[in-house]
Formats: structure tokens, C-alpha cells, sequence
């Protein structure tokens, strides 16, 4: 096995909505290593300016790469792929860089009432990327954008009243959600965040919703991308796990560790300037 193949794949986020990711892509590349940033002491990204989520991202890659010797980055944050990755993958043109989007496509192409919420930080739904993406789509579904400010630091902190609360609000500003014409039959989780309040999402929108979220797609990507460049660890490969790192409280991330993960993992706190 070359030392390339061998090398782990860097996972960052601007706190612990990235272990969504994470998880989809432990189950897609069992036999990887993976190290994982969350970027907790300076989020929550969402709500800040792109100069300064631009700034954290490239930071956060070189620590990955000089450190670490990660083969491939994926940047699980909508925010920090929509105000980011195009600059990054300028920078650093031998690393392979896997972003993630809001799943309106297949949002768009899989709805029946032809309305479909979409869920996301204030930052991605006033990005360039999201904008663009949304404007190709206008004639395949009518989108409701709903920003969900403090939905992000509820989540990290755990706030079971504050997460219950934003849900309710945020979801009944929407309008109504259903299967019936003129409802929204999709929602779209455009923060890697928010499968976390998946329970308090369904007691507001029911069950029979579809939530989509951008987890998955992100792995199918991040396999073939290190395939067509022949760097897959192989079935046999030892070692595979996570090693976690925060800039934040390290045992907030420990306890999102193992709650999300079923993981008791040492999470280590660093400085990353």
C-alpha cells in the first residue's frame, strides 16, 4: 500500500454538525482513517462574514496537510463550501477537496406538490454558490427558504428547549407541510447540523415529509474521487478509526461523539490561527 493511500482523510466543520458526515462516510469507507476538526471556537460560521469563514477554512486545511498529511479534504459545512472551496481548491491544487451542497436537485426532482422548504444557516441562503444553484432550478419546484438563526449553537450546546423552540418557529414560518397541493412535501437540511433535530423537525412536520440532507451524496463523491486517483486503502488496510480534534470545549465534542456516533473517542482541544 503507497503512503498516499495510507494517509487519512481531513473532515472539518464549524463545530459538531460535520459528524453527520462523518458518519456517512464511515459507512461508505470503512477501512479509511479520518481526521476530524471541528471548529467549534469560532463558529458559529453561519452567521459570520465570508472573509472570516474563508479565513478558518484555509487555516483548518493547512493544519490538516502539514500535520497530518491528509489525502483528501471534505469540507462538511454548507457555509464553508459556499463561501470557501472555490479559493481552496485554487490553493491547494494536489489536494483533493469534496464540498457539500443543499440537496435541491434531488429535492426538486423528487417532490410531488412541487414546493419544497429548504433549512439553512443565513450565510448559505445569501451565498453566491447557493443562489446560482437555486436559479437553474426555479422552473423544476417552488423553493421557500427559511434561515435558522441559532439553530446552530442550540445544537452544539444541547438545548433541548431552545432546539424545540427554533424548530417550531422556523417550520411554522414555512407554511405548511404536507402531501397535498400547494404543501411542501420536501424538506431540504441545508446545514449539516440539522439531522440532529431530525426528532423535533418530524413532531413539527409529521412523518410523512421527506428530509433530505447532504451526508451521503457527500461520501459517494469523496469514494470516487479517491479511486480515479488510486487512493483507496484497501479492504485489508489497519488502523481505520477517527481521530478528533476541537477549538472549542473538548468535551462538548466528546459528548456529540459519542451521542451521534456511539463512539467514546478522545477528542483533543488545539489552537488553529
Amino acid at each position: 500500500m503507497s503512503a498516499a493511500a495510507s494517509s487519512p482523510i481531513g473532515v472539518f466543520d464549524s463545530g459538531v454538525g460535520g459528524l453527520s458526515v462523518l458518519r456517512a462516510l464511515r459507512t461508505e469507507l470503512p477501512h479509511e482513517r479520518f481526521v476530524y476538526v471541528a471548529d467549534s471556537g469560532h463558529a458559529p460560521y453561519g452567521e459570520r462574514d465570508d472573509a472570516h469563514v474563508i479565513t478558518r477554512s484555509h487555516a483548518i486545511t493547512r493544519y490538516l496537510r502539514d500535520q497530518h498529511g491528509i489525502k483528501a479534504l471534505v469540507v462538511a459545512c454548507n457555509t464553508a463550501t459556499a463561501a470557501a472551496i472555490r479559493l481552496m481548491r485554487q490553493d491547494y491544487t494536489d489536494l483533493p477537496i469534496i464540498g457539500i451542497e443543499p440537496a435541491l436537485k434531488p429535492a426538486a426532482a423528487s417532490s410531488k406538490t412541487g414546493v419544497v422548504g429548504v433549512m439553512a444557516t443565513r450565510s448559505t441562503l445569501q451565498s453566491q454558490k447557493f443562489l446560482a444553484l437555486l436559479a437553474t432550478l426555479q422552473d423544476q419546484a417552488r423553493f421557500v427558504l427559511q434561515p435558522c438563526d441559532g439553530m446552530v449553537d442550540a445544537i452544539e450546546r444541547e438545548d433541548a428547549i431552545k432546539k424545540e423552540a427554533l424548530c417550531s418557529a422556523y417550520t411554522g414560518a414555512m407554511g405548511r407541510f404536507g402531501l397535498n397541493d400547494g404543501e411542501m412535501d420536501t424538506l431540504v437540511l441545508g446545514c449539516t447540523h440539522y439531522p440532529f433535530v431530525e426528532p423535533e423537525l418530524r413532531r413539527c412536520i409529521g412523518e410523512q415529509v421527506s428530509l433530505l440532507e447532504g451526508g451521503a451524496p457527500v461520501a459517494r463523491q469523496t469514494r470516487r474521487l479517491l479511486a480515479e486517483q488510486h487512493l483507496l486503502a484497501p479492504p485489508h488496510a489497519q488502523g481505520s478509526g477517527v481521530t478528533f480534534f476541537t477549538t472549542g470545549k473538548a468535551d462538548m465534542l466528546a459528548n456529540a461523539v459519542r451521542r451521534w456516533l456511539q463512539l467514546d473517542a478522545p477528542v483533543s482541544a488545539l489552537q488553529i490561527a
